[in-house]
């Protein structure tokens, strides 16, 4: 099973980074994870709150698939950063 597309969307919440949207073998889309920043980030599955705690509604039942999730999610989140930090850097040189 390959991640074949990654949605991110920044915020400027305090520890929450990233909601992204994610598609496995261009026919599944899962909705709700999070990149999360603790003392590293990491990547929190979509989940539903039930009583007093969260469950995981969606998630890998295996190493190797949550690797190959984080891999394309940690890549499309520095792909975005870097294209936010492109965008600000020429808006304020086009200021000067």
């Amino acid at each position: 099973m390959k991640v074949t597309e990654v949605k991110v969307k920044l915020t400027q919440e305090h520890t929450v980074k990233a909601y992204v949207n994610i598609v496995l073998d261009d026919c599944f889309i899962v909705k709700g994870l999070k990149i999360i920043q603790a003392k590293n980030l990491f990547i929190a599955m979509p989940s539903d709150k039930r009583g007093e705690t969260f469950r995981d509604i969606a998630y890998p039942i295996n190493s190797e698939m949550r690797y190959i999730i984080e891999e394309a999610v940690f890549n499309a989140y520095g792909q975005e950063m870097d294209r936010v930090r492109n965008e600000y850097s020429a808006y304020h040189k086009n200021r000067a």
